[in-house]
């Protein structure tokens, strides 16, 4: 990972509303602007989605309006009175969907919403049962199905991520565990999926999170993994190192100390990925790397799932 000079390229101070964060933003890009829809902290503790546009990629300025708020009314208000959190963008066909987290006296599920222009947004449904965290969809069908990687929030299989199957990504099944923390690894205590997939030749490379607890706290950090490019439920290698862990002072200090979080990766047409992380739920970072690089860490350098 290179990371970008110019970080943190967003914080409160870049928000023309009142908000104490700038963090774990999805990110995709349209024919016209690089997006990244960011989670925030209001004062009051809970969490809205707002939305800033780039022509590079790397200088960003946010809309004068939050994106997603909170619903007030009809089936999703109940389940979105905490805030919502943590955005995923995935573009299949000429839409751009977006899952994100609903939390409520009812625990964690995730909510999925589609967009055209990012101008105006739609609530579809609400894709899971609590609690689940960390949705991420496929861009493309497998077998004439959707496909997403999800974490469920349990200590039975201690936060590893699965992978379901949908023929109209609102109904889900035949899900099964693909990965799960490595014991006394740097990944250890859960892992989560973080990035929208990217589809390269030598398979799906994802980016994801890992946290490994230390006498001082938790640390998260960011690793990467290959699935199948026809059976995605298949991994092909994982990298036993991390690609990227806190290091500048936005990341070791902030909201949640020591955390580097994805939700949003840009693969460009030179090869390179734009990768997007929250630096200690805080503010918002950006840094670059090969994707061919970071798919040879996968099978030269790889540990069991």
């Amino acid at each position: 990972m290179r990371r970008y000079d110019g970080n943190p390229i967003l914080s409160k101070e870049d928000v023309p509303y009142a908000v104490e964060t700038v963090h774990n933003a999805g990110a995709i890009k349209t024919q016209t602007d690089y997006i990244l829809v960011f989670r925030s902290h209001l004062r009051n503790g809970r969490s809205i989605l707002g939305l800033a546009r780039s022509e590079d990629g790397f200088r960003f300025s946010v809309d004068p309006q939050p994106f997603m708020v909170p619903s007030t009314q009809g089936s999703f208000a109940e389940y979105e009175e905490y805030g919502i959190e943590d955005p995923r963008i995935c573009r299949i066909g000429d839409e751009f969907f977006i899952t994100y987290s609903v939390y409520s006296r009812h625990g964690v599920r995730i909510g999925l919403a589609k967009t055209c222009d990012f101008k105006s947004v739609e609530r579809v449904a609400l894709i899971t049962q609590a609690d689940y965290r960390n949705v991420v969809l496929f861009p493309k069908k497998f077998g004439g199905r959707f496909a997403r990687l999800d974490r469920p929030h349990t200590e039975i299989a201690p936060w590893s991520i699965w992978i379901s199957y949908s023929p109209d990504l609102i109904h889900w099944g035949d899900s099964r565990v693909v990965m799960k923390p490595a014991p006394y690894h740097w990944d250890e205590v859960k892992i989560g999926p973080g990035a929208t997939p990217i589809e390269t030749e030598k398979g799906w490379l994802s980016i994801y999170h890992g946290v490994f607890r230390t006498m001082d706290g938790a640390i998260y950090r960011l690793g990467c993994v290959l699935h199948d490019n026809h059976y995605p439920e298949k991994v092909i290698g994982i990298a036993d190192d991390w690609i990227l862990q806190p290091e500048d002072p936005w990341e070791v200090t902030g909201y949640v100390h020591n955390v580097v979080f994805t939700c949003g990766a840009i693969p460009e047409n030179d090869g390179t990925v734009k990768i997007y992380w929250g630096g200690a739920d805080t503010v918002m970072c950006v840094g670059t790397a090969e994707i061919e690089t970071l798919c040879a860490l996968c099978l030269n350098s790889s540990r069991a799932p």
